[in-house]
């Protein structure tokens, strides 16, 4: 499933080939915009990658994230088994730390 939609003035891109974006996921992925906004001033996009590789119990599953900003883009990836929800907060949060070291 794909969808791009814009979120206050931000370009949202996600690319999800192999997955089902729920309802639950869209929201999180709005309040993520919201958390990172309140470490720069101007986002001009984000784009939004999910993947699961594998079958069964060998399954990984693989969240990348990059923000589009003025100067050099951030951009940070989870793989791991858990939920959407937790690789989503963990890219964020890897997300915020380069904000932070780039002021």
């Amino acid at each position: 499933m794909n969808y791009t939609e814009n979120y206050r003035g931000i370009k949202v891109d996600v690319q999800a080939p192999q997955v089902d974006v729920p309802a639950g996921l869209q929201e999180q992925i709005r309040k993520s915009i919201d958390k990172l906004l309140r470490f720069t001033p101007v986002i001009n996009a984000v784009d939004i990658y999910l993947n699961i590789s594998g079958t069964g119990k060998t399954a990984e599953r693989t969240l990348g994230m990059r923000v589009g900003i003025p100067g050099p883009d951030v951009f940070s990836e989870e793989k791991a088994k858990d939920r959407w929800n937790t690789m989503l907060r963990a890219v964020v949060d890897k997300n915020v730390r380069q904000l932070q070291k780039g002021k």
